[in-house]
């Protein structure tokens, strides 16, 4: 499909928002102010770049697309708050940009993010320690495992992951009609309000994550079966159910991140 003489591509995900109030209300949402440094991901033809820019302090927008990107440096020539990479973001060293461009202070993401590659892009940027908070634009229905409650279908490793490292907020819902090309599913803008140590307290992290992709991996499963794969004496697991008031017959999936929390310490204490 062909916008303004650009032709999107659907393999990268590029669904572009013009309603400048929408655009504006993003922004506005997103509380960027002039003491703000933003990463952008995915600028597209530079809708929400504009916005951005006149908001916050120093912009870099990251554009994967070579076509856009030429459209970018451009449209935008001149403009002294702003750098335009051609890079992919998951192959970009955030800590790198960060001290090149922020002087190694803590930024901010706001973004229409490309939907095939959601999730990784979220977890590069909470795993990265260099963000005040994340407003970006996903699928509904990612936004909704990511604020789901425990025993509920859309509860899943995403929704404890995120909440491990932020307080999630959806702020707006958007039918397919503002996008062009149009996708097939709704969007929401949401919030990662990312804490300055995570949501609960683990003696040892990656423990932390083996439990919980383990418990979620073979859902309806009860949670004795689900943790077979962590390859830890069958006894351990559940004498440490057992004292953290977990029913041996429970399933993973109805665990809050508090008793997983409770669990990995618990374990731990055990094997050592």
């Amino acid at each position: 499909m062909k916008i303004k003489g650009f032709n999107t591509k659907k393999r990268l995900g590029q669904n572009f928002i013009f309603d400048e109030d929408i655009l504006s209300k993003i922004v506005d949402l997103s509380g960027i102010t002039k003491d703000d440094n933003v990463i952008e991901i995915g600028a597209g033809l530079g809708t929400l770049t504009r916005k951005i820019l006149d908001k916050a302090n120093m912009v870099v927008s990251y554009e994967i697309d070579k076509e856009a990107y030429d459209i970018l440096k451009e449209d935008f020539k001149g403009r002294d708050n702003l750098i335009v990479l051609n890079d992919d973001i998951m192959k970009v060293d955030l800590k790198e940009t960060v001290d090149a461009y922020f002087g190694g202070e803590k930024c901010k993401v706001v973004a229409n993010l490309p939907y095939y590659i959601t999730s990784p892009i979220i977890m590069k940027l909470l795993e990265s320690h260099l963000m005040k908070d994340i407003t970006i634009m996903v699928q509904k229905e990612v936004a909704e495992r990511i604020c789901a409650k425990p025993g509920g279908k859309d509860y899943g490793v995403l929704t404890v992951a995120v909440n491990y490292y932020s307080n999630p907020e959806i702020l707006l819902n958007l039918p397919p009609e503002v996008f062009s090309p149009k996708p097939k599913v709704s969007s929401s803008l949401i919030k990662l309000h990312v804490l300055d140590k995570p949501s609960v307290f683990v003696k040892d992290e990656r423990l932390f994550f083996r439990i919980v992709k383990s418990s979620f991996g073979q859902r309806r499963k009860v949670i004795t079966n689900s943790l077979k794969s962590l390859n830890i004496d069958q006894s351990i697991i559940a004498d440490a159910l057992t004292k953290c008031g977990i029913d041996l017959k429970q399933r993973g999936e109805t665990l809050s991140i508090e008793k997983f929390a409770e669990l990995t310490n618990t374990i731990y204490d055990m094997k050592m």
